[in-house]
């Protein structure tokens, strides 16, 4: 065909209506179609070339088809991208399309890209932050289809997913306690976020379970760098006794205990074990040994989030009563960082 295919070539070939063909390509609720007459309407319109006019529709139900997504840093982050991924994939998956404003942080950049997404009439909004972090919602937010990813509010708010922290700690130090180790130190952020309080109460909670009283002179706060990490480790692998493996807040972190055990003359991990979090895999895959590490669901968290917003869409009703935010695991990711205690 020389000139762009349309709804009645897809239903003279097929050998249906019209409507046959509206209701097949747009999933209409409530259309009872047989299984084959769908599928032979979709495989033709394949095979002509043919796409429903997304505009045309959304004019009908009054829809744009298009999703935001605002953020502060997540689209310059390279592990943290991965949402944005999640998102995306299932927003084409399902037809629609998905708008991007990074902010920077910048409140003025916020309230700009806030307009925008009203300018460009989206019909629901993904409200991102690159870690884990308790947000206040801008104002003109607020009467969109709204949730939140890797982000939640105090109290009542909008749907929100977060990674399970608590649990993440719990794994992380289980996995050290179930190699033998019984002194094990963490390497603990300073900063008051979700993930530092999270973490800490894993750990807490998988040396109870063991029976190992919780030691505060084993857990050392420091920035959520390399540096902290060095100096964290540092000050832990200078006690005596030492302990034998540490939990580290990040893999940054973990790069810093790598170059403390190095100063001191250890080995990882015949000497000291070390786990990481966020399987940053330019880091994790990058030292020597491979850091073993915990896993943030950042393409999960992505997906979950269209998945729960597109509900919402269809049915603003269902909002009401979630709280708490949704928790999502943090896989372990063995390498080669861990060990049985040396004699």
């Amino acid at each position: 065909m020389t000139r762009r295919p349309s709804i009645r070539d897809v239903a003279r070939e097929a050998g249906v209506s019209i409507t046959t063909v509206s209701r097949a390509l747009n999933d209409v609720e409530g259309a009872r179609l047989p299984d084959d007459t769908r599928r032979r309407v979709r495989e033709t319109a394949e095979r002509l070339g043919y796409a429903p006019n997304k505009m045309a529709r959304g004019l009908r139900i009054q829809r744009s088809h298009m999703l935001g997504m605002i953020s502060d840093h997540i689209a310059t982050t390279p592990h943290a991208g991965r949402l944005i991924l999640g998102a995306q994939e299932v927003a084409m998956t399902r037809g629609w399309a998905l708008m991007l404003i990074n902010t920077g942080g910048d409140p003025a950049a916020e309230a700009r890209g806030v307009q925008a997404l009203h300018q460009q009439q989206v019909d629901g909004v993904l409200y991102a932050t690159m870690y884990h972090q308790v947000v206040t919602i801008p104002a003109a937010l607020r009467g969109l289809p709204l949730v939140l990813a890797d982000a939640r509010t105090e109290g009542d708010g909008p749907p929100a997913v977060v990674p399970d922290e608590v649990r993440g700690g719990y794994d992380a130090t289980r996995e050290l306690l179930e190699h033998g180790h019984r002194r094990v130190g963490l390497a603990l952020n300073s900063d008051d976020v979700p993930a530092t309080h999270g973490r800490l109460q894993g750990y807490r909670q998988a040396l109870e379970e063991a029976g190992i009283a919780y030691d505060p002179a084993l857990v050392v706060r420091e920035e959520s760098e390399s540096t902290g990490g060095y100096l964290a480790c540092r000050r832990l692998l200078e006690r005596t006794p030492r302990p034998t493996a540490i939990f580290c807040y990040n893999d940054r972190m973990a790069m810093g205990a790598y170059r403390a055990a190095a100063e001191l003359g250890l080995r990882i991990p015949a000497d000291v074990s070390v786990v990481g979090f966020d399987n940053q895999e330019y880091i994790a895959d990058g030292l020597h040994p491979g850091l073993t590490t915990l896993q943030l669901p950042h393409y999960e968290m992505g997906a979950w989030a269209v998945d729960r917003l597109m509900e919402l869409i269809d049915d603003p009703a269902r909002n009401a009563g979630e709280v708490p935010a949704r928790t999502l695991p943090c896989p372990l990711i063995r390498r080669s960082s861990v060990a049985a205690p040396s004699a």
